[in-house]
């Protein structure tokens, strides 16, 4: 979190979570001390989802699925989600969730690595989320753009590192970020935003192949 706490409580009044089943993942992951994008993030995940007519989607790193559950409210009957993420656990738990709230049919897990996943996967996505090991962000990237169509929407978490990215790296994590940010910028086929939302996100629209 980089905002004032103030600010950060303000928003998060501003984003109440009415689905049951998000707020039953939100009360595990503070038992637990897991890192979860949180309300605010799952919301403007929604916004695009709605107002790009996303239909299908590629989560890198989706943990036990706290953010696939907001896209999955948001994306028709119709819409498809393909998430990658190494843990075993954390899938069969994300399925668990994902039966309760009957949302199971629109979601495909992939258990393993991502850089050993996405290269073998020849479908192009709307919108790829990518919440990866933060040292994985400059590796991956080459495969996010390739994978995404063209008007669609690669969204990064955790790309201000705690407010760290300004300084001088102490860590391996924020020395990638840092990188990867530069790539974003320099590379000619995306249209980059970014945003001091909880951890920050940035927004990178393919322009063309």
């Amino acid at each position: 979190m980089i905002n004032h706490p103030d600010i950060e409580q303000y928003l998060s009044e501003m984003a109440p979570v009415s689905n049951p089943i998000l707020t039953e993942m939100e009360k595990l992951a503070a038992e637990r001390n897991l890192p979860i994008a949180g309300p605010l993030v799952g919301r403007l995940l929604v916004s695009l989802i709605k107002f790009g007519h996303v239909h299908t989607v590629l989560e890198c790193g989706s943990g036990f699925g706290y953010s696939t559950m907001w896209m999955a409210l948001a994306l028709s009957e119709n819409a498809r989600i393909t998430c990658i993420d190494y843990s075993e656990a954390n899938i069969e738990e994300a399925k668990i969730h994902f039966e309760k709230a009957g949302f199971l049919h629109k979601v495909t897990f992939l258990q393993g690595d991502v850089g050993d996943i996405i290269p073998e996967l020849t479908e192009t996505y709307d919108l790829i989320v990518n919440d990866v090991d933060k040292r994985q962000y400059p590796e991956f990237l080459p495969y996010y753009i390739e994978r995404i169509r063209v008007g669609g929407m690669l969204v990064s978490n955790n790309i201000l590192v705690g407010g760290k990215v300004p300084l001088p790296a102490q860590d391996a994590a924020t020395a990638a970020l840092q990188q990867f940010n530069q790539m974003l910028i320099k590379e000619p086929s995306l249209w980059n935003s970014f945003l001091p939302l909880r951890d920050g996100i940035s927004m990178s629209i393919k322009l063309k192949v």
